[in-house]
C-alpha cells in the first residue's frame, strides 16, 4: 500500500471560486486502512476496496473485524513475531546445558551434545542450537573460522599400529621454579597415547628411553613420524652429524622413521592437537608439581582418562581405545618371534634399573637382616627353595605404584588407598580386590624372596594360585555423586538411580547380583536395583573399595509416603495403582503402607483401603 494518495483542494472567495489547485497530502498507514473501513462499512464491496489499495481481500476482511474489536487503535501495525516456536529448546535442556558448559569450561557444542546423549535427553538438540544457547548465555565468544574444515585435507592411517606421531611439549613446571618437558605419542589411526613420560631434559637419550619404554608395552610399530629436532634426526646436525640413538632404535626394529618439511607443524597435526588438549585441561590450571614423579603420576590419571573414558571428536565422539587394537601378535608374540632390540645404552629398560618410584615395604637393611637371609640373599635364588605360593595385605599408596621386593607393579593413583591382596608365586603375580582377580603380571620374585616374606611376617602361605572364577561373596562398593539427571557413571555407563538422588553423594554397594544405594554419610539404605555389571567389571570401577559395613536396615512399621492425585482419579503408590475419586483429583493425598494393606487419606478423612498386591 502507498502512504501517498491525491486529493482536491478548493478556495473559495466573495466573488465565487477564484481558482482550483491541485496538491498531494501524504497519509499514515492507519489512515488509510481507515479510509478503506469506512468504505466497507459504507457498503462498497470489499473486492472494488481492495483494488483501489492494491491488497488482497483478506487484508480488507482484517483490517474491518480489527476496527470492530478494537477501534482505531486496531489497525496499527503489529508484531509478526509467533506466539510460540514448537522447536525451541526446552529450558530444562537450556538450563542442562549451561550447567554442564560451567562445570566443564573445555567441552564445546559437540562434546555437549554427546554428554546429552548419555544422559538420555529427549530430544536431543543439534550442535548449532547448543552453540546458540552458549552464546546467549555468554559462556562462548562468537569467532569467525579463519579457514574452512574442507579447506584442509586430513590423512589417517587405516589400521592401528601402522604409524605413531612423536613429539616433545613443555609447560610442565616443578616446585623449584624448573620446567619440565613431556616426550608424547600418538597412535595415528586410534588417536590412543602410546607415550607421555616426563623427563626433566628433553635429551636424545631421555627421548629414546620414553620411545623404548613405548615400543616394550606396546609393540613395534610400522612407522614413526617426527619434526626435525636434534633428538629424532641427525639430519642437520652439520658435515659430521652422525646417526642419533633415536634413528639406530628405528633401523635396528625396521620402523621407518619419516620426518615432516622444515616448518610445516601441520603434517603433525594429531600430536599437536593431543598437546592443546593436555595444556588447556590440566598443565594451564594446575600448581607447580612438587616432583617428576608427582607431575607423572598427575599426567598419567590424565592420559589413562583421555585413552579410555573421553570421547575423540575425530572419532565420532568414540574413545581412543575402541579403536585402538594391538596387533595381531602383541608385544609377548612379537618379543618371541622378532625380538626387540636396543641398543646397550637403553639396557635400563631390560628392567635392571627402573624409574624411581614410591616403595611401599623397602627391603630391611642389610644390618638388621637375619643371618639366614643374608645369605639368601647373596647366593641368590637357591634350587634347593621348594616354590610356594603367597598372599600378603597391603594398601596402594597414593602414587599408585607399589613395590614388593624390588618388584614394581603398577596401579594408578585411582586406586590409590585401596586396600589389596597380592597372591604371589615364582610365575605371576596377581592383584586381588575384595576376592576379584584385577591385574596379572610375570613374578621376577625367586622362591627365596617369598620364603623371606612369609619369614618376616609380611606374607602368609597359602595352597594354589586363584582361578578366574568370580567368588560367590564379594562386596565391592563404590562412591559416586549422581547428577542432575538422577544418573551416575559407571564403567563409561550412564545409570540411572532415580531422579529424587540428583546432586546427592551415594555409595553404591555391589552383592552378588544386587546393588544397592546407601547415603554416603550415614549409611542408610535409599534403593535396591539388579546390578548392571559383572563382579569383574565392578572390581575394575574407580575408587573400588572392599566392601565396609552393612546398610543400616529400613525403619519398621507402616511408612507413610504422599501422592499428588493424577486427573484420572488415581495415584501410583509402590508399582500398585489405586483408584480414589474424581473429587480427588489434583489433590495432595497421604498414604500409610503396612504389611498386608494401604490406606489412603484425605487430611484426616480415610478415603480408601486395599490390600497391598506389590
Amino acid at each position: 500500500m502507498t502512504p501517498l494518495v491525491t486529493g482536491l483542494i478548493t478556495r473559495t472567495s466573495p466573488f465565487g471560486v477564484e481558482g482550483l489547485g491541485l496538491m498531494l497530502v501524504e497519509l499514515s498507514v492507519v489512515e488509510q486502512r481507515y479510509h478503506a473501513v469506512m468504505e466497507v462499512l459504507a457498503g462498497i464491496p470489499v473486492t472494488e476496496v481492495a483494488t483501489r489499495y492494491r491488497v488482497s481481500r483478506q487484508s480488507v476482511h482484517t483490517w474491518v473485524k480489527r476496527y470492530r474489536e478494537g477501534g482505531l487503535a486496531g489497525l496499527a501495525d503489529r508484531s509478526h513475531r509467533p506466539r510460540c516456536c514448537p522447536r525451541q529448546v526446552d529450558g530444562q535442556i537450556e538450563a542442562l546445558i549451561c550447567e554442564l558448559r560451567r562445570a566443564h569450561p573445555g567441552w564445546g557444542p559437540r562434546r555437549l551434545v554427546h554428554e546429552l546423549k548419555r544422559r538420555e535427553v529427549t530430544p536431543v538438540p543439534s550442535r548449532s542450537t547448543v552453540y546458540r544457547v552458549l552464546i546467549r548465555a555468554g559462556l562462548l565468544e562468537h569467532t569467525t573460522r579463519k579457514r574452512k574444515r574442507g579447506d584442509y585435507r586430513r590423512w589417517e592411517r587405516s589400521t592401528p599400529m601402522q604409524l605413531w606421531q612423536m613429539d616433545i611439549v613443555g609447560g610442565v613446571f616443578l616446585a623449584d621454579g624448573t620446567e619440565a618437558k613431556v616426550v608424547t605419542g600418538i597412535d595415528d589411526h586410534s588417536r590412543f597415547i602410546v607415550c607421555c613420560d616426563v623427563v626433566a631434559r628433553a635429551t636424545g637419550r631421555a627421548v629414546s628411553t620414553a620411545f623404548a619404554h613405548a615400543l616394550k608395552r606396546y609393540g613395534v610399530p610400522g612407522e614413526v613420524l617426527t619434526d626435525n629436532g636434534k633428538q629424532f634426526t641427525g639430519k642437520f646436525g652439520g658435515p659430521r652429524a652422525g646417526e642419533v640413538l633415536f634413528d639406530r632404535i628405528c633401523r635396528e626394529n625396521g620402523i621407518t622413521h619419516r620426518l615432516t618439511q622444515v616448518r610445516s607443524p601441520t603434517t603433525t597435526g594429531k600430536i599437536e592437537r593431543f598437546h592443546g588438549s593436555l595444556r588447556r585441561e590440566l598443565l594451564d590450571h594446575h600448581d607447580p608439581f612438587d616432583s617428576i614423579i608427582h607431575a607423572q603420576a598427575v599426567i598419567d590419571t590424565w592420559v589413562t582418562d583421555y585413552n579410555i573414558d573421553r570421547p575423540h571428536q575425530a572419532l565420532s565422539m568414540a574413545s581412543p581405545i575402541d579403536r585402538f587394537t594391538s596387533t595381531d601378535s602383541g608385544p609377548e608374540q612379537q618379543a618371541a618371534v622378532l625380538p626387540l632390540v636396543l641398543p646397550a645404552e637403553l639396557d635400563v629398560i631390560n628392567g635392571q634399573t627402573p624409574d624411581p618410584v614410591v616403595e611401599t615395604e623397602p627391603a630391611p637393611a642389610i644390618a638388621t637382616m637375619p643371618a639366614n637371609l643374608l645369605r639368601l640373599k647373596e647366593m641368590g635364588p637357591s634350587p634347593a627353595a621348594a616354590p610356594i605360593t603367597i598372599e600378603m595385605d597391603t594398601v596402594v599408596p597414593a602414587s599408585g605404584n607399589m613395590s614388593v621386593r624390588g618388584q614394581q607393579l603398577w596401579l594408578g593413583p585411582d586406586r590409590a588407598g585401596t586396600p589389596v591382596t597380592l597372591r604371589i608365586s615364582t610365575t605371576h603375580l596377581r592383584v586381588l580386590l575384595a576376592g576379584v582377580l584385577i591385574k596379572t603380571v610375570g613374578s621376577k620374585l625367586a622362591a627365596s624372596d617369598l620364603h623371606a616374606l612369609v619369614h618376616n611376617g609380611k606374607a602368609r602361605q597359602v595352597d594354589e594360585a586363584p582361578t578366574a572364577q568370580q567368588p560367590t561373596s564379594t562386596v565391592i562398593e563404590v562412591e559416586r555423586t549422581v547428577n542432575a539427571a538422577g544418573c551416575v557413571g559407571l564403567a563409561n555407563k550412564a545409570v540411572s538411580v532415580g531422579f529424587p538422588l540428583a546432586d546427592r553423594q551415594v555409595v553404591l554397594r555391589f552383592e552378588t547380583t544386587t546393588m544397592t544405594v546407601l547415603d554416603a554419610t550415614e549409611r542408610t539404605l535409599l534403593r535396591s536395583m539388579p546390578t548392571p555389571l559383572t563382579t569383574r567389571a565392578v572390581a575394575y570401577l574407580r575408587g573400588a573399595q572392599p566392601g565396609g559395613t552393612p546398610p543400616t536396615p529400613p525403619p519398621t512399621g507402616p511408612v507413610t509416603v504422599e501422592r499428588i492425585a493424577s486427573s484420572s482419579r488415581s495415584v501410583m503408590i509402590g508399582r500398585q495403582r489405586i483408584q480414589i475419586g474424581r473429587n480427588h483429583a489434583r489433590k495432595l493425598i497421604t498414604a500409610t503402607i503396612d504389611d498386608q494393606h494401604i490406606h489412603v487419606h484425605d487430611g484426616p478423612n480415610l478415603l480408601i483401603t486395599v490390600p497391598r498386591t506389590t
